[in-house]
């Protein structure tokens, strides 16, 4: 029986106007940068800005277009919305090498910054690939949904923000069966692609979705697993005597393996190169404590 204290939120992608008020909300309420300068973000022929989340960047709304295969409706516009999930079945809180990520009661899937070591294995495991680098402070950065609102009786600023009440927000029960009840009503205007995500994709989501054109068209996987790493470190964890050298080839394979839903590749070279000396000497702590704890067994 699941916990019924746990919240989420539902998108209903069928009557989100794409007007961004959410994207606004998210980066005023966390004090997110972005930039400001004329003509500083290219244009990239979409209305979709910026492209795709980075570390100063927790939500966007994608854009897309469709033959929709009917004549009286030639194309379909295809808004939809990338952030955090929450799963359930988190890889990145299982994959966490300093313990920053973390999951609450309610099924947000929440995280220390303080105790981020900029590792980067949440990124190589999440099959959404969600988290992102932060190249200013070497951490990581994604959607909380606004823990700190929720916790003050509130809820998620993009939430309150949203005018056409594509965004709804409470107990996961009421907004799988909001959820529901929309997809009937779209089936029965014709949509017959409609489709609830989320209710048990990665064990159950607390982000869940109205995909009105199925989820294939949002870009979203069918059946997402956490990536390879997972097991990849399982296996480095368990040998004696592993230093940092190990734990980087094993990341270096699992990002080979984890390729598919991913759409920026970040090596760990490159990852390497923005920690600083007390994340070195952190993660270098983390792996000695993992090479002990195996000579133990």
């Amino acid at each position: 029986m699941r916990n019924s204290k746990e919240v989420a939120m539902l998108f209903d992608s069928s009557h989100c106007t794409g007007c961004k008020g959410c994207q606004v909300a998210c980066k005023q309420w966390n004090l997110l940068p972005s930039k400001t300068g004329l003509n500083e973000n290219e244009f990239t022929g979409s209305y979709q800005s910026p492209a795709n989340l980075n570390g100063n960047t927790r939500l966007i709304q994608t854009f897309d277009e469709k033959h929709s295969g009917d004549k009286l409706r030639p194309i379909n516009m295809i808004i939809g919305r990338r952030s955090c999930f929450h799963c359930t079945d988190a890889g990145c809180v299982a994959i966490c090498s300093s313990g920053a990520l973390y999951k609450k009661e309610n099924g947000v899937v929440a995280f220390d910054t303080e105790k981020c070591n900029g590792c980067t294995f949440c990124q190589s495991a999440c099959p959404f690939d969600v988290p992102r680098f932060r190249e200013t402070d070497g951490r990581i950065d994604k959607c909380t949904l606004c823990i700190d609102r929720l916790e003050e009786g509130g809820v998620p600023a993009c939430v309150k923000t949203c005018q056409p009440e594509a965004l709804k927000f409470g107990s996961r029960e009421e907004m799988i069966r909001i959820g529901k009840e929309r997809v009937a009503f779209l089936k029965a205007k014709g949509f017959d692609k409609a489709e609830l995500y989320g209710e048990t994709e990665m064990g159950g989501l607390h982000i869940l979705q109205v995909c009105q054109f199925g989820h294939e068209a949002y870009g979203l996987p069918t059946n997402p697993q956490p990536k390879a790493i997972l097991n990849t470190i399982d296996t480095v964890k368990t040998v004696t005597g592993v230093g940092v050298a190990g734990v980087v080839a094993a990341l270096a394979a699992s990002l080979i393996a984890g390729r598919g839903y991913r759409r920026d590749q970040v090596t760990i070279e490159e990852a390497k190169q923005h920690w600083t000396p007390e994340q070195r000497a952190k993660a270098d702590a983390e792996v000695e404590a993992l090479r002990r704890e195996a000579d133990k067994q």
